[in-house]
């Protein structure tokens, strides 16, 4: 059997998912002609209560939007040390938008209002302008910890009341709201952009959108084009998209059940120096010396198991729809 927990994006269509893609009414995306595109964009600025959205093909790409269209060549980006805007972007700030990023230490990834406000620079000719703050949530090298909505909104009002632009990378937005109960439009009320990943936890096989108002998806989508993402009969992408959205998104509480277990076990096991709280998806543990990682990977391979390594001795562990519970029950023996 082949378990692979190298990441939530490994998921392919379920049958239900690959008929309603099939069945999609397309057209040519680039002239706003692609019906199923546009449901899809309308629908989820809707349920986040933002104005406007944009279809992409991945969340790095929305990430990166939402940086061109809120700075200018010069300006500083503050975000934690962990983010994947600043890790696993390749650079993008830099190379797309010219700016550089601050990076904080936060809590397991999660920053507050009071770091940020010291961070800030003061606007002196000699000092970078600090422009944009990017949270993550849920973190996705800090264990898929995510962020307590009373936090949210204090950063939010030090934004406002400082001029700067807030945005979110919500690669597993959702992943974070079955757990608190909140509702996304609690989110879109307090930043300016919002990225929503749906190529993750909710299963569909492409596809990232940027949120926010008219006037910025309207920049975002002149961006877009600069970086090549224009798609033209979307929608077949896009139907995926929208079937993620109605069917996948409570579901996502027995991925975080399986981690859960996985972490569980995972504090029994000799060779395992420290695991991160496993709050949703996304279980990080260390091995100790006992344990190479070169002879850990050769241990799960004969078991079927692939895994990301996270560094010389850390090893992520992701759960996903295709992981069964007879899966698990595989990756809790092979301990």
């Amino acid at each position: 059997m082949n378990i692979d927990l190298r990441s939530d994006t490994v998921t392919k269509p379920s049958a239900e998912m690959l008929k309603v893609m099939m069945n999609a009414e397309v057209g040519d995306d680039v002239f706003n002609e692609d019906p199923t595109v546009n449901k899809l964009q309308e629908k989820t600025a809707a349920l986040f209560g933002m104005e406007a959205g944009l279809f992409c093909a991945s969340g790095t790409m929305t990430n990166q939007l939402a940086i061109k269209a809120h700075t200018q060549p010069g300006e500083e980006v503050i975000c934690d040390m962990n983010s994947h805007i600043y890790h696993h972007e390749t650079g993008g700030m830099a190379f797309n938008s010219g700016v550089q990023a601050k990076l904080l230490p936060g809590d397991r990834g999660r920053l507050n209002a009071k770091q940020i406000e010291a961070a800030i620079n003061p606007d002196f000719d000699w000092l970078t302008a600090t422009s944009l703050v990017s949270l993550e949530n849920t973190v996705n090298k800090a264990g898929g910890s995510y962020y307590e909505l009373n936090e949210i909104k204090k950063i939010s009002e030090m934004c406002r009341e400082k001029k700067l632009k807030f945005h979110l990378d919500g690669a597993r937005i959702f992943n974070a709201l079955v757990e608190t109960g909140e509702q996304p439009k609690q989110y879109g009320e307090l930043f300016d952009s919002i990225s929503v990943c749906l190529s993750k936890g909710l299963g569909a096989p492409v596809g990232s959108l940027i949120l926010g108002k008219k006037d910025f998806i309207k920049k975002c989508r002149r961006f877009r084009k600069t970086f090549g993402g224009n798609m033209r009969q979307a929608g077949y992408l896009a139907a995926a998209g929208i079937y993620a959205l109605d069917n996948n998104v409570s579901r996502l509480k027995e991925d975080h059940a399986k981690a859960k277990a996985i972490a569980n076990a995972l504090t029994k096991v000799s060779y395992v120096k420290n695991v991160l709280p496993a709050e949703t998806n996304i279980v990080i543990f260390d091995l100790d010396d006992t344990m190479p990682m070169e002879q850990f990977v050769k241990k799960m391979n004969e078991h079927g198991i692939k895994f990301a390594p996270f560094g010389p001795q850390t090893v992520r562990f992701v759960t996903h729809l295709d992981f069964t519970d007879e899966m698990l029950e595989i990756v809790l023996k092979s301990f």
